[in-house]
């Protein structure tokens, strides 16, 4: 069994360890946890790491957040595999910071990588992992909220987090999506 699980964010050191590279942070540390690494490939940086006899194909679309629905379909088809099969980790604005939402499908909740899957898929029915960011930013500033940099109270909640967002794709692959959903969904 294979399943490809999509880390969203933007490439490039301005944006390493935003808020909105949530996604990017933890394929990172599933990688390291195995320690593979990431190599370039088409549209992504893509490692694969095997856990208890399960494959699973962790990618980083380096085409910039709003276009991540192309990475995710090439590979996708790639890997031969369908949609119940991946797993998009993406940063949320309405949920508090760390806490993670589990779901089998959903809309893009105004999130343009999202957006952009559910365009290249013509699907809505993919499951998703969505990690809270928080909304404290003033009228007008969501952008620059996004893209920044964690408040240092913040870091040690979104760490424990990262962990824990690890341990649900683990789950998620081997005890299947209801179940990850039922641990890990605060």
């Amino acid at each position: 069994m294979k399943f490809l699980v999509v880390g969203l964010g933007n490439i490039g050191a301005e944006y390493e360890h935003t808020r909105h590279n949530i996604g990017f942070d933890v394929v990172d540390a599933l990688a390291k946890k195995f320690g593979v690494t990431f190599t370039v490939d088409r549209h992504a940086y893509r490692a694969e790491v095997k856990i208890k006899g399960k494959t699973f194909v962790l990618l980083k679309p380096v085409t910039y957040m709003n276009l991540s629905g192309k990475a995710v379909k090439h590979h996708l088809q790639n890997e031969k595999l369908d949609a119940s099969q991946i797993l998009i980790v993406t940063d949320d604005l309405a949920l508090p910071v760390g806490k993670i939402r589990i779901k089998p499908k959903g809309s893009d909740g105004g999130h343009n990588g999202l957006k952009s899957i559910n365009e290249h898929l013509a699907s809505t029915d993919y499951p998703r992992m969505r990690i809270g960011i928080g909304s404290d930013f003033s009228k007008g500033r969501q952008s620059d909220y996004v893209l920044g940099k964690w408040k240092p109270d913040e870091e040690i909640t979104i760490a424990l987090s990262t962990d824990k967002a690890v341990e649900a794709i683990e789950e998620f692959g081997l005890a299947g999506l209801q179940n990850a959903m039922n641990k890990f969904n605060q």
